[in-house]
């Protein structure tokens, strides 16, 4: 199953008054596993930055000024995207506002025919009813360390809550490495996935007192359990 983890940045709260997308970031997990593969994207929204958005990601209007259209970057997004299942942590805010953005571009399908979609939040609700369950409980809850989230970024979010869903869902997180962030604000980012060699490990063998403890604690399991440990059939019946 292919799954990316996706969060925005915005302008304001509300697209039906015209706030706009002004950051992306979104994670590849493949069969629960991380695959190194992202996509980041800062945007310009042509127009102000609520106070209250600011506050919250610090993202500029005067840092956004160079940085390209949503149109620009539509069709990579979706390529990126398509196909999958998007987790999200309330997932009607996110997808209002990539819908407000598809909208204004004439023939681009909505989310839903794009790909489906899973709410992490109401997940987390679920599975602890009555609790705290944004973004930075969950990470106490899991004990994901947050400690270098000072503002909200969309990329380090999406990393944040990719651990975060892969544990509360019961998966591990990082086994070939997490999506890193991109050194380049101007240009989306694709990265490929991490290759690992066995190449240079070194492989160490039991010593011959290590086998003789093992085979001591084998005759022991034999005598209280009355049988033959399957360790040494080599094979579970």
């Amino acid at each position: 199953m292919r799954q990316i983890v996706l969060d925005t940045e915005t302008t304001g709260l509300e697209p039906e008054l015209g706030h706009r997308i002004i950051e992306i970031g979104a994670v590849e997990v493949v069969n629960r596993r991380l695959t190194g593969r992202h996509f980041h994207q800062y945007i310009n929204p042509e127009r102000d930055i609520d106070e209250g958005a600011l506050e919250v990601h610090g993202i500029t209007r005067a840092f956004l000024r160079d940085k390209p259209l949503f149109a620009d970057i539509c069709a990579e997004f979706i390529d990126f995207i398509k196909g999958a299942e998007l987790v999200i942590h309330n997932a009607a805010f996110d997808v209002g506002f990539m819908d407000s953005e598809f909208k204004r571009l004439p023939g681009t399908p909505l989310t839903a025919k794009i790909c489906r979609v899973k709410d992490s939040l109401a997940l987390a609700r679920s599975k602890h009813p009555g609790q705290k369950n944004n973004l930075d409980a969950l990470c106490r809850r899991y004990e994901v360390d947050n400690t270098h989230r000072e503002l909200h970024g969309a990329l380090l979010d999406a990393e944040i809550l990719a651990d975060v869903y892969l544990l509360m869902t019961g998966g591990q997180t990082h086994l070939f490495g997490g999506a890193q962030g991109s050194n380049n604000a101007d240009t989306a980012v694709v990265s490929a996935p991490q290759r690992l060699s066995a190449d240079g490990l070194r492989v160490v063998r039991a010593t011959n007192e290590e086998v003789a403890a093992h085979d001591a604690y084998l005759d022991m399991l034999s005598i209280k359990s009355g049988g033959h440990p399957i360790w040494r059939s080599g094979s579970a019946e």
